[in-house]
């Protein structure tokens, strides 16, 4: 039995994020989608999900802004950044950020599927590793587990 991975698409381009979400939804990868940062951020607050595909350049909060606040405020969060505008800077920025992956538009939407079924792979490792510790008493290395990716 698998649980289905719960996935948040944050782009600003209605028609690319719209056909992406028909995309994922025929992979049986529903998704729910934000046009923008501060959306995208309100909906975490309702639900969070298990992998965030994340653009970097969009009006209001950027997409490094949303990065560094999921990460602080739900760092088992994995996300992946999707941009057509990033540089080699960016991409250092938002790995050191806790970024799973970071793709370059376009993307093969196969390579794009692979990357969130291991970033949703990789939550549940976390998780079940925290898990562990927690279970041994030992929760301070349970906490660093969980707050891995962080760097504030």
């Amino acid at each position: 039995m698998s649980k289905k991975i719960k996935l948040l698409l944050v782009d600003d381009e209605e028609n690319f994020v719209n056909t992406l979400a028909e995309r994922m939804k025929m992979r049986d990868m529903g998704s729910d989608v934000a046009h923008d940062g501060e959306t995208a951020l309100e909906m975490i607050k309702d639900g969070t999900p298990d992998v965030m595909v994340l653009d970097l350049r969009m009006p209001g909060i950027d997409g490094v802004e949303v990065l560094r606040k999921v990460k602080k405020s739900h760092p088992e969060v994995q996300v992946i950044v999707l941009t057509g505008h990033g540089s080699e800077q960016d991409q250092e920025v938002c790995m050191q950020l806790g970024a799973y992956e970071y793709h370059k538009k376009p993307v093969d939407i196969d390579r794009l599927v692979k990357s969130i079924k291991g970033a949703y792979r990789q939550k549940m490792e976390d998780m079940m590793v925290a898990a562990t510790f927690a279970e041994a008493n030992d929760h301070a290395d349970a906490d660093k587990v969980m707050h891995e990716g962080d760097k504030k």
